[in-house]
């Protein structure tokens, strides 16, 4: 067995494709609006509105990205103005499934998380 063999394959050089797949959800708002569209289709003024926080500068961007990567879907309906609607793709509820236990364990977590980082302020404190 070569030193290799014991990395996991996502972090060693067959990784690089992979890598590449998860760099395209892992930026700060991709799996927000993909929770937020895994609701059901939205207009870009209503997921405005669902993810809190987000620019419409970022919203455009991010959904952009979404189509183009194939996990969302932009259809314009021709009426006056035109009606713009964003949904998920079959890969893009594929990806939301995947992302599920991640979201359900963010949650569970946040208490343990925000205690251990006061723990470990107030121990850096002591020091100082």
């Amino acid at each position: 067995m070569q030193a290799s063999d014991d990395i996991d394959p996502i972090c060693g050089q067959g990784g690089t494709r992979a890598r590449e797949v998860l760099d395209l959800v892992s930026d700060k708002w991709s799996l927000y609006v993909v929770a937020a569209l895994g609701q059901g289709p939205l207009r870009f003024s209503q997921a405005r509105r669902v993810v809190v926080g987000i620019s419409q500068r970022m919203l455009t961007v991010t959904l952009r990205q979404l189509v183009r990567d194939g996990l969302a879907s932009r259809t314009v309906t021709p009426t006056v103005p035109p009606q713009v609607t964003y949904a998920l793709t079959e890969t893009g509820h594929s990806l939301r499934l995947a992302v599920q236990p991640l979201i359900e364990w963010a949650f569970a977590t946040v208490d343990d998380i925000d205690a251990a980082r006061a723990a470990y302020d107030a121990q850096i404190d002591e020091q100082a």
